[in-house]
């Protein structure tokens, strides 16, 4: 297994540079962050994994964070093909990959294209994520209107400094009656949304919104956690995670009623522990 680096980049086939984090020995944990933020939004998760003996990866998905900002290549299977990338570089074997929200797809569609029986992947997990199908469609009747998508769109392309503050609200669920709004969480999202490009962010909204992952969840043969908070108001519960867990073959479903989107931050020493007991199990 080839040492970690601490922090660098991998230059993928197209000459994208991607930015990972590489953090601890032991069993390696790759994290797979969400629209439209970066490996930073891991921060609880990496330092609370590494403590437990385990080497913890997040990298920066193409046009976000510190990666190259993209014009082209913004689309799930060349996101899953960049991490393909980062996994052979590091020779990652036996790994567990975590996805939140958009990384959860990105999860989904790197372990049914690139993670089958290879030794590569020992087990996945998805957090508020996307999967099966993010927007209402005739195939997803009870998915979110594509009017609601394409304001993310107007929004990102038009006013994204103050859409980016303002979608930090139903994201932390701090617009729920008795919620603590915490103005550092809410900083910190939007730092990382306007670290990245907003072509390739604005090419996100749709990835994010009409990928299909119901043929990539059935394929994907490992065990698979799928972790998803009952008061999600970005990714709706009965619509994704709900979903997901009957098409996966070794699924597993832990709901929280009451939690949002962002609940790897906002209730990170919950989250960590239900993490580590599958992990373990």
């Amino acid at each position: 297994m080839k040492a970690n680096t601490g922090s660098s980049y991998i230059t993928t086939a197209d000459g994208t540079q991607i930015f990972y984090k590489d953090w601890g020995t032991g069993q390696p944990l790759v994290f797979h962050h969400g629209w439209p933020l970066s490996a930073d939004d891991w921060d609880a998760q990496l330092m609370f994994f590494m403590g437990h003996g385990y080497r913890v990866i997040a990298h920066d998905r193409r046009g976000h964070g510190r990666s190259t900002q993209t014009v082209s290549g913004n689309d799930m299977d060349t996101y899953a093909a960049d991490v393909a990338e980062l996994v052979k570089v590091l020779d990652l074997k036996n790994a567990v990959h975590i996805g939140h929200s958009t990384g959860g797809g990105e999860v989904t569609r790197y372990v049914a294209r690139h993670g089958t029986g290879n030794g590569r992947v020992a087990k996945a997990v998805l957090i508020s994520a996307i999967p099966p199908l993010f927007m209402k469609s005739e195939k997803n009747p009870e998915g979110v209107p594509k009017e609601v998508v394409d304001d993310i769109r107007n929004g990102t392309a038009n006013h994204r400094s103050q859409f980016y503050k303002d979608i930090t609200i139903p994201f932390y669920g701090f617009n729920r009656p008795g919620a603590t709004v915490l103005e550092g969480i809410r900083e910190n999202w939007w730092r990382q949304g306007m670290m990245g490009g907003i072509k390739a962010q604005f090419d996100c909204v749709k990835v994010l919104s009409e990928t299909e992952f119901y043929d990539d969840l059935a394929i994907i043969d490992v065990p698979v956690l799928v972790m998803h908070g009952e008061d999600d108001q970005i990714c709706p519960f009965p619509t994704t995670g709900a979903k997901s867990v009957k098409l996966l073959k070794h699924g597993t479903l832990k709901s929280y009623p009451g939690l949002p989107h962002g609940m790897p931050t906002t209730h990170a020493e919950q989250i960590n522990v239900d993490l580590l007991a599958f992990i373990k199990a």
